[in-house]
């Protein structure tokens, strides 16, 4: 395969779909036995698809005439066996099973393509150094942490900046490496569950929560995220912001409207107009619903946190309302 005909030769270094895991991390060293198999068409779903959604998968596709495939074989499984458990890889000979490499359009061998949550998302072609096959699973898998706690935090700050410019599936390699260091990482866990939210993955969110110890989620910043988690499966199921918007057209005393709005902008990512509707019900009826727009507008303070720059702001006018 030429690099025009490769599909993946624009995408090295870069995730092509959307999937965050979390769970329990890899072994510090795992055998090499269980990093490195064999598979056919038939066991392609379960040694490929399925367990891509637990860590990356490599997926060597190699035939045994293949010249360039032997010089790349053992430099493969030299850097997969160093990696620790961050990656799998599986062998593929297109002899034996030509199906699956010619589905995802393989003409050309060593091709060696990543799986991660279930879907291809980078790969690339022929015997390449030792230094760019590490690149790679760097790329995919996120880099080695070592478990000291400066070499941690300065990851940490990376996956939090990742966050903030709205890369999510980034940002969840990076929290996976912390976890992989350090399991009971709060900062990562959290950053984790956040991670999924951001990509979708709601059930998955909910369920990596619910696994954590009493412990573990208690700490502040997971509670936060379950708080968020909460509000987003709550804003789901109030209805049409065009209705509520439409009753407060008609009435602007439709508190109750107000409210409900308030919740749907509020996981739009609209800080200011969730705060702001809050707001106004508290200057116009501060008894409404026994103080309650006070008590949401505090809940949504303890999910976007003190820094926020609409918390900053929403404080601000909280206090002339309360001191004036």
């Amino acid at each position: 395969m030429t690099g025009s005909d490769n599909p993946y030769a624009g995408s090295f270094g870069t995730q092509m779909t959307g999937s965050a895991s979390f769970g329990q991390p890899a072994p510090a060293a795992a055998p090499s036995g269980d990093l490195i198999k064999e598979t056919t068409t038939a066991n392609f779903s379960k040694d490929v698809l399925d367990a891509s959604r637990q860590q990356p998968v490599l997926v060597d596709f190699w035939a045994p005439w293949c010249g360039p495939c032997k010089q790349l074989t053992p430099v493969i499984e030299k850097v997969v066996t160093e990696a620790a458990g961050r990656v799998k890889l599986v062998k593929m000979n297109i002899d034996d099973h030509p199906s699956i490499a010619g589905q995802l359009g393989i003409q050309s061998i060593p091709a060696v393509i990543a799986f991660v949550g279930g879907r291809p998302v980078d790969g690339f072609m022929g015997a390449v150094p030792e230094s760019q096959i590490k690149q790679f699973i760097e790329k995919i898998a996120g880099p080695a942490v070592d478990d000291s706690k400066a070499e941690i935090e300065a990851v940490l700050a990376d996956a939090k900046a990742l966050v903030d410019a709205g890369d999510a599936q980034n940002a969840a390699g990076l929290y996976g490496a912390v976890l992989q260091a350090d399991p009971e990482n709060v900062v990562a866990i959290a950053g984790m569950v956040d991670c999924m939210i951001a990509l979708g993955q709601l059930a998955e969110a909910r369920e990596a929560l619910s696994s954590l110890p009493e412990d573990l989620a208690k700490d502040a910043g997971v509670a936060a995220i379950g708080k968020k988690l909460d509000q987003i499966e709550e804003a789901r199921k109030l209805g049409d912001p065009n209705e509520f918007e439409r009753r407060l057209a008609a009435n602007p005393d439709d508190h109750e409207a107000r409210v409900l709005l308030a919740k749907i902008r509020n996981v739009e990512g609209d800080r200011t107009a969730a705060a702001d509707h809050l707001l106004t019900i508290m200057k116009r009826d501060r008894a409404f619903d026994d103080d309650g727009a006070r008590r949401e507008l505090l809940s949504f303070f303890e999910v976007w946190g003190p820094k926020d720059p609409a918390t900053i702001a929403a404080r601000r006018k909280l206090s002339s309302i309360l001191f004036s």
